[in-house]
């Protein structure tokens, strides 16, 4: 069931460049574990910026405005940093279509890289999951091989890479590519 319905929404996906008779199959995210370096550095933050306002009003300092605004421009940086680290996750995908695969990377609000390759070029495509926090998780590295015999293609921290990789076998085997 969330199979189908995950490929039903990747194929109302429509992008810029999108060729004649070009289907989307598949629209993967990184695995949401790429966020915990932003989480822990927030909770971090959030300690640095309380401990002064817990201070200040426990004690009913004289500085305790200045801390109730250091608490509250602290919590606006916060949140934009958060905010900043979400968008760059939630619009970097991995797009599989009947023609090529595309990386799209967001680095913050303002930066985005796209590469593609022609499945037509695909040699062979691998995956690894490596430790026990990406085997928990269920996320791992999927590697592309092309023809060209340049650096594979990597595919970092896809959740479920099992199911991206057989993906990628199922459409190059339905459209002939493997040729």
């Amino acid at each position: 069931m969330a199979r189908s319905t995950k490929q039903s929404r990747a194929k109302k996906h429509s992008f810029a460049g999108k060729q004649d008779g070009e289907e989307v199959i598949l629209v993967e995210h990184r695995h949401p574990i790429v966020l915990r370096r932003q989480l822990i550095i927030g909770m971090l933050v959030i300690l640095v910026i309380i401990l002064p306002w817990a201070i200040a009003t426990a004690n009913v300092y004289d500085w305790q405005v200045y801390a109730n605004w250091f608490l509250l421009f602290g919590m606006f940086g916060l949140a934009f940093y958060w905010f900043r680290a979400w968008v760059g996750w939630y619009y970097s995908v991995y797009v599989l279509t009947t023609y090529r695969i595309m990386i799209v990377e967001q680095r913050g609000f303002f930066s985005r890289e796209v590469s593609e390759l022609a499945l037509t070029s695909v040699q062979n495509v691998n995956y690894k999951i490596k430790g026990i926090q990406a085997s928990m998780f269920g996320f791992g590295d999927i590697s592309i091989d092309t023809l060209s015999g340049s650096d594979p293609l990597q595919l970092k921290t896809v959740h479920k890479p099992v199911r991206y990789q057989q993906a990628v076998l199922e459409v190059i085997r339905r459209e002939g590519l493997d040729k």
